[in-house]
């Protein structure tokens, strides 16, 4: 450990500021007034934490600790503050322009940070862990998925080159029966003919490896998800993949979201002011999480396939001369103020284990009761499921039941 100290009075009021990195975190306190009172290095284990904190108790009544890497590097220090009573605000690295003029290394780092948190810059509450299981398996299914697709395209590329007859009885097959026809073979001939087989044997059995393991994952994601907020997962539109991605966007502590205005900038789904003189304007925000991003963005897409109120608001929106994407714009912007809701209160989801029971009390087909409310006897499976909410026809085909 190394440590610069200047003079302070004990008792005073301080701010920590901490730049986190894989083995080391520095540690800057400041007075209240702003001035450098002193930095330390310390080590990222259980001790380190420790002292770094006993370090920053010793200068005065610490106020706040700026972290820089909350969610990464600064987790396993974020957590033991938080737990010793301290307030802990999350930091973000410092904006180019102060970096050019300013310079960086580890101890002027943790003083901006220790900085952000007396001036209010740094506002925001660092997650909590609540959410860490999801994370984890959100990641390793979208993994899942990434190798899957680079599997394919290998696959692809190989049937190319491959010979004549493998790429004439392998080229035209559908994804689905190509994979199964390739993990079945023998290969067999010459030494390329062998090669060749091999090779696609070997990727199509990953290819079914790995769908196999993503099915997997999103039945747990789902489970953990449905538990941690049914009134989220229950959303028309939204499935286990966009649930969870909105989930860990906002964190198992939602309340750090002061507004449904915030947690759409956080999405980068609010409207930037770009207005100069005479002009008067907004324009697309290209920050925030671009990961929800996505994720509205596929809401919005699945709502304006299925969904009767989204389709009659675009068929306006349309008549009105707005463009698809101008159209998607604003769909993104009311699902961020829904998903907002979700997030921050318990949404009650309404009974429907009541339905399959009662239909098949009856002896009343999916088909029938699909042809009753003019639509597909999927709809109605997933309805009696809990995979699609939709609580207008609920209530509808409920009713229909009890008089049927």
């Amino acid at each position: 450990m190394t440590a610069a100290v200047v003079g302070h009075t004990a008792g005073q009021e301080v701010f920590g500021g901490v730049d986190s990195h894989t083995d080391t975190l520095h540690i800057a306190v400041i007075s209240d007034n702003g001035g450098h009172l002193a930095d330390a290095e310390f080590p990222t284990t259980a001790a380190g934490y420790t002292a770094g904190l006993a370090f920053l108790n010793a200068h005065g009544h610490v106020l706040a600790i700026g972290v820089e890497g909350t969610a990464s590097y600064g987790t396993g220090f974020t957590r033991e503050a938080r737990a010793c009573g301290h307030r802990v605000v999350e930091v973000n690295r410092p904006d180019r322009a102060e970096r050019r003029r300013i310079g960086k290394s580890d101890p002027i780092d943790a003083y901006a940070a220790a900085r952000a948190a007396l001036s209010g810059r740094a506002s925001s509450a660092p997650k909590d862990d609540t959410v860490a299981g999801i994370r984890a398996l959100h990641n390793a299914a979208r993994s899942a998925v990434k190798a899957r697709t680079a599997a394919l395209n290998q696959i692809g590329q190989l049937l190319i080159t491959a010979p004549e007859a493998v790429r004439t009885r392998y080229g035209r097959l559908k994804t689905a029966e190509r994979t199964d026809a390739l993990a079945r073979q023998r290969p067999a001939g010459d030494a390329v003919h062998t090669a060749v087989l091999t090779a696609l044997k070997s990727l199509a059995r990953r290819v079914k490896e790995l769908t196999a393991e993503h099915q997997a994952l999103t039945k747990a994601l789902d489970a953990e998800v449905t538990a941690h907020n049914p009134g989220l997962r229950a959303a028309y539109g939204v499935g286990p993949d966009t649930a969870a991605q909105l989930l860990v966007t906002a964190g198992g502590n939602p309340e750090r979201l002061r507004t449904e205005a915030a947690f759409a900038a956080l999405c980068g789904a609010a409207p930037v002011p770009a207005s100069s003189g005479r002009t008067n304007r907004h324009r697309l925000s290209r920050g925030g999480d671009r990961a929800a991003n996505a994720a509205l963005y596929r809401i919005a897409l699945c709502r304006m396939s299925g969904d009767r109120r989204t389709r009659d608001y675009v068929t306006r929106q349309t008549e009105a001369g707005r463009t698809k994407k101008e159209i998607i714009r604003l769909l993104k912007r009311a699902i961020a103020r829904e998903i907002f809701r979700c997030l921050t209160t318990n949404v009650a989801v309404p009974e429907i284990a009541d339905l399959r029971p009662a239909r098949q009390a009856k002896n009343i087909t999916l088909t029938a009761v699909a042809n009753h409310f003019g639509v597909w006897p999927a709809t109605i499976s997933t309805l009696e499921r809990g995979l699609r909410r939709d609580d207008d026809l609920a209530n509808a085909y409920r009713e229909w039941l009890t008089t049927a």
